[in-house]
């Protein structure tokens, strides 16, 4: 019992660790999202550099907000190319399954799922002018079919050029064996 006191006193009377994110910044690629902040005493990533990395999200966006695994593949393009890599040189695919699925709908499809009262207008889905302009520039977003099944998700429903895969295992193995590593974050 000591020691849990010891412990609870030691974390009450430790200052609390404040996040400064005046350094971070959007763009080069995406001027809305994506933000990143420059590293110093690191060398330029080389420009010939190429990446093929898979994101996989499972954790759907909070109520209001994107979806902060989408926004992260947007932060990988923009810390990579302000670090010198050709925009080119990189390929990213975001496989979405489980309840982050539903960040994937249209407009209309997302408004149709949301609760509104009658002299309320209904709601755009918060990741979706984000998804767009991210498969405007090359981004695949691939749907879990399974998923998509379990959430009564059909292909009108989603943002267009939102692709759909037998099921997020089948996206992942097929994107390694096309030379794709699996981003963990």
């Amino acid at each position: 019992m000591r020691i849990l006191i010891l412990l609870a006193a030691m974390v009450i009377a430790a200052p609390a660790a404040a996040q400064d994110l005046s350094k971070f910044k959007t763009g080069p690629v995406f001027e809305d999202f994506g933000p990143h902040a420059p590293i110093e005493g690191i060398d330029n990533v080389p420009a010939d550099t190429e990446f093929s990395v898979a994101f996989d999200v499972a954790k759907p966006a909070e109520e209001g907000a994107r979806n902060r695994g989408f926004e992260s593949a947007a932060r990988f393009i923009n810390m990579h190319v302000a670090a010198g890599v050709d925009p080119d040189n990189i390929r990213i695919a975001v496989v979405v399954h489980g309840k982050a699925s539903l960040d994937l709908l249209n407009d209309v499809a997302w408004a149709a799922r949301q609760p509104v009262g009658e002299e309320e207008e209904a709601p755009e889905n918060p990741s979706g002018a984000m998804i767009r302009v991210m498969l405007d520039h090359g981004v695949r977003f691939i749907l879990c079919g399974q998923s998509g099944a379990a959430y009564g998700i059909e292909q009108a429903d989603l943002i267009p050029g939102v692709e759909t895969a037998l099921s997020a295992m089948t996206a992942h193995a097929l994107l390694q064996q096309r030379g794709y590593t699996v981003n963990p974050f």
